[in-house]
């Protein structure tokens, strides 16, 4: 029987006649950083939903550290350990960062937050904003920052969600969308730094920079299908892969770290 801490079995999606996912497969090893890749339309959202809890597979199983995630609600999924980003920053614009970051430590009643934040955790909050690179902005309006801040920011409540619940699965909707070069290359250093740390992390993404040279595997969905599955080197020389998705003339970036044995 597999030791794999996430394992993903037969996983369909079906809207109405349009097949989102078909039979996808894989598993993901505790402590990997594995990212998943594809064309739009390729269902890799859709996927991340399924085993986030947004929606519900029209078949398949998911099992994380060997327990099935079907019928679990975001919430619950979070508390056994599983912890999502999107493709846009969701953090509250009002707010300070650390009071962003304070939230999620305590996970309070929504009508609670504004007369309790005082009350949650200031030093793990600070800690977590330091490790996402925003100490200098710890007391800004989040309304204030600029999107790449924003995106660190929702790395960093991510965190916090798995350190309040000791839980290790991250998976994170296109970390880098939005960012220019530089930030990119920040952000994916962030990213590796937690995988270091033995958190799980599966990430979607469109910049080939911030996959190859990063992720430990890579796993390249076509039309809800698994097309492919390993070393980054190899699906990078992978002829299907690189007729209908990179392109014949494409050149793997430069490493930033990634550990792939």
């Amino acid at each position: 029987m597999s030791t794999a801490a996430l394992q993903v079995r037969g996983l369909a999606k079906n809207f109405g006649g349009v097949r989102a996912l078909d039979g996808v497969d894989f598993e993901v090893s505790a402590g990997q950083c594995v990212a998943l890749i594809g064309p739009n339309g390729a269902g890799k959202s859709t996927c991340f939903a399924c085993l986030a809890g947004q929606q519900s597979p029209t078949a398949g199983q998911v099992f994380w550290q060997g327990q099935s995630l079907l019928g679990q609600t975001p919430a619950e999924r979070q508390r056994l350990g599983v912890a999502r980003t999107f493709q846009v920053a969701q953090t509250f614009e009002a707010l300070t960062v650390l009071q962003n970051i304070q939230l999620v430590l305590r996970d309070a009643p929504p009508l609670a937050w504004w007369d309790r934040l005082d009350l949650r955790q200031p030093e793990r909050a600070l800690h977590l904003a330091e490790q996402a690179g925003l100490q200098a902005l710890a007391q800004a309006t989040v309304a204030d920052l600029p999107y790449g801040a924003k995106k660190r920011l929702e790395l960093a409540m991510a965190l916090a969600g798995l350190s309040a619940n000791g839980s290790s699965l991250l998976l994170l909707d296109e970390p880098a969308a939005g960012l220019a070069l530089a930030e990119r290359t920040d952000m994916m250093a962030l990213v590796r730094q937690v995988a270091s740390q033995g958190v799980t992390v599966l990430y979607t993404e469109h910049n080939m920079d911030a996959v190859f040279g990063v992720a430990d595997r890579v796993l390249v969905l076509m039309q809800g299908r698994l097309v492919a599955d390993g070393l980054p080197e190899l699906v990078a020389q992978d002829p299907h892969v690189l007729q209908h998705y990179l392109g014949m003339d494409f050149k793997t970036p430069a490493a930033q770290g990634g550990n792939h044995d």
